[in-house]
């Protein structure tokens, strides 16, 4: 082989592998640790249903101008609840609560501690058809920083 051609390798080589680690990503920039800027316009999930992320004051906006939509909280084990929670369903059982709406189209509120629980509900509750999901963005704990108040009363416990 001539020089160019082990050049040419070379190159092919480092471009190959930039892509690759482009495309697995470290975890550490930060667009992989960034939050998403918190809007109610829908974000689409695989499934091409809708999932809204609500920061806390458009949460708290959508459950007083939607007072029939149920509020879960699906955080387990109990850590505390936002007033005007309907119940309280572990998230990895949300396909069984009894009360999930017969309207597919019905809006469903969720939320968790940190969101990661509220999230894995609600793409179980997309791929069982329901096309609006709200999510408290950052869960209790984004509602908290921001200044508004949590219930520390276990609803199983009175």
């Amino acid at each position: 082989m001539t020089p160019d051609t082990h050049r040419i390798r070379a190159v092919g080589f480092v471009v190959v592998a930039l892509l690759v680690l482009g495309a697995c990503g470290s975890g550490n920039s930060s667009d992989a640790t960034s939050t998403p800027p918190a809007t109610d316009a829908p974000t689409s999930t695989s499934t091409g249903d809708t999932v809204r992320l609500l920061a806390p004051a458009e949460f708290q906006q959508f459950m007083t101008e939607h007072p029939d939509a149920p509020v879960v909280n699906v955080h387990i084990p109990y850590e505390r609840h936002i007033a005007g929670t309907d119940a309280f369903v572990p998230f990895d059982e949300i396909a069984q609560w009894d009360a999930l709406p017969a309207d597919l189209d019905a809006p469903i509120v969720l939320y968790c501690r940190s969101g990661n629980m509220s999230a894995e509900a609600a793409t179980t509750l997309t791929g069982l058809g329901y096309t609006d999901i709200v999510d408290l963005e950052g869960g209790m704990n984004a509602w908290a920083a921001a200044g508004l108040p949590l219930l520390d009363q276990d609803p199983a416990a009175g």
